[in-house]
């Protein structure tokens, strides 16, 4: 499926109708645009709107601030231009999802599950995905700030494009996990990234914090090995290492 990158790109765009009535609890919500014009409201506060299902539906233009939002069934959903600060999407399901231009912020996503979902020029600060399970999902050319991906399952998960500062992979499982095009801030879970394919840029600028969590030492060359290198004549300088009792052979 091509990735839609506007509202009107949505195969369902010409269905959608207002939504009728309000959100609330295990509401049942299908071919819904949700904007500030039909809430007549930009900012939704304080709402619940848990264990509802969305099914090809539209969110624009919208703030939800302290939103309860635990264990919705969201299929083929479009969120553009979308702000979720403090809100509760954990244990939800989004399959087919999109998001394009939305601000998540103390966001508590745990035990999620996102397949086939899309995430576009969107700022994620300190998001919770602790335990969720993402398949098929792409970030691209997104910002993310402190999330927290310890313990997910990420299978085929892009991030082109992306900057990542103080992200957490403790004990996540990654498998065909491409990192390559993001700049890469790693603060936990080195060892969690068997199974991530990082290009050679990354690599040189991870060498530091992956040689700390291993634990080498990275120190200059001994002032021996220095002197016995450049005193040799004619000769190609070669590094040798010095042990005690150890005496060069001419």
């Amino acid at each position: 499926m091509k990735t839609p990158r506007s509202l009107a790109d949505l195969a369902f765009f010409p269905f959608l109708s207002p939504l009728e009535g309000s959100l609330h609890v295990d509401g049942d919500y299908d071919s819904a645009l949700i904007d500030s014009e039909v809430l007549g409201t930009d900012i939704v506060e304080g709402a619940v709107v848990s264990g509802s299902r969305f099914a090809e539906s539209a969110v624009t233009g919208l703030t939800f601030d302290g939103v309860n939002l635990r264990k919705c069934r969201m299929s083929d959903v479009w969120f553009g231009d979308t702000r979720l600060v403090s809100a509760d999407l954990a244990e939800s399901s989004l399959v087919d999802s999109w998001w394009s231009g939305c601000v998540l912020a103390g966001v508590q996503a745990f035990s999620v599950l996102f397949r086939r979902v899309s995430f576009r020029g969107c700022k994620l600060d300190s998001v919770n995905f602790r335990d969720a399970t993402m398949t098929d999902v792409t970030f691209e050319d997104c910002v993310l700030r402190d999330a927290d991906f310890s313990g997910a399952r990420l299978t085929r998960v892009r991030f082109p494009g992306c900057t990542l500062t103080g992200a957490r992979f403790e004990h996540a499982t990654c498998s065909s996990v491409d990192l390559r095009g993001a700049s890469l801030g790693i603060t936990a879970g080195f060892d969690a990234l068997g199974g991530a394919t990082i290009d050679y840029p990354q690599l040189m600028a991870l060498a530091p914090l992956l040689a700390h969590h291993l634990g080498i030492q990275v120190k200059d060359a001994l002032p021996e090995v220095t002197q016995a290198a450049s005193s040799a004549q004619g000769r190609p300088a070669v590094l040798l290492p010095v042990c005690p009792g150890w005496t060069p052979v001419a």
